[in-house]
């Protein structure tokens, strides 16, 4: 049984279509869905329609700035990451996006490294894995969860089939630690799975 998991969703709102289409290609070619909004009016529509991850928001647009999209979103989704991309940064604007709990706040033009930086923090800090390794780690946590718990036992119980820590062990399922071959081995044994199947490929 492997884990698949559906693509991280971003919306960008930016009226600047060229900008917007350079951070589609950009975001895209690292593994997210994106779609590109250049009329920020249809913001909060959008979020009601659809599941987003992510929204990279304007802060100088017509017809509403980012501050007065940004307070709707939060109307909407207290929880939702959302970073401020502006061309004309200013101390004002930028406490009162960190008011409205926005994660980020960059200047335009922006340092390709750097943008990727925020993204991947960002979707860390929520919870969201982005890179090969930590899918791995999820993967393997939750496949062993799921042998676990279809036999029965408490994660004190394969604590002892296993040697292994409690500790440890919930440490791995959860993702926060990676766990030795030699770890995995004991805990595919204490399970009665083959080694292989702890990777997600039954």
């Amino acid at each position: 049984m492997g884990i698949e998991r559906a693509p991280l969703r971003i919306l960008i709102v930016d009226d600047d279509r060229a900008i917007c289409d350079y951070m589609q290609t950009l975001l895209e070619r690292d593994g997210y869905t994106v779609k590109v909004m250049t009329e920020p009016t249809g913001v909060t529509a959008e979020l009601k329609r659809h599941e987003y991850h992510l929204v990279i928001l304007d802060l100088m647009m017509p017809k509403r700035d980012g501050i007065e999209v940004l307070r709707d979103i939060r109307k909407h989704d207290k929880d939702l990451a959302v970073v401020i991309f502006t061309g004309y940064p200013n101390l004002d604007t930028a406490v009162a996006s960190m008011k409205l709990d926005a994660v980020d706040y960059l200047k335009k033009p922006f340092n390709v490294d750097e943008f990727r930086d925020v993204i991947t923090r960002v979707m860390r800090d929520k919870g969201l894995s982005v890179t090969p390794e930590e899918e791995l780690h999820k993967v393997i946590g939750e496949t062993i969860r799921h042998h676990r718990k279809a036999l029965g036992l408490t994660l004190k119980q394969l604590a002892r089939r296993t040697a292994l820590s409690v500790s440890l062990l919930s440490q791995i399922e959860r993702a926060e630690t990676s766990a030795s071959i030699s770890s995995l081995y004991k805990i595919s044994a204490g399970l009665q799975v083959k080694l292989r199947e702890l990777f997600g490929t039954f």
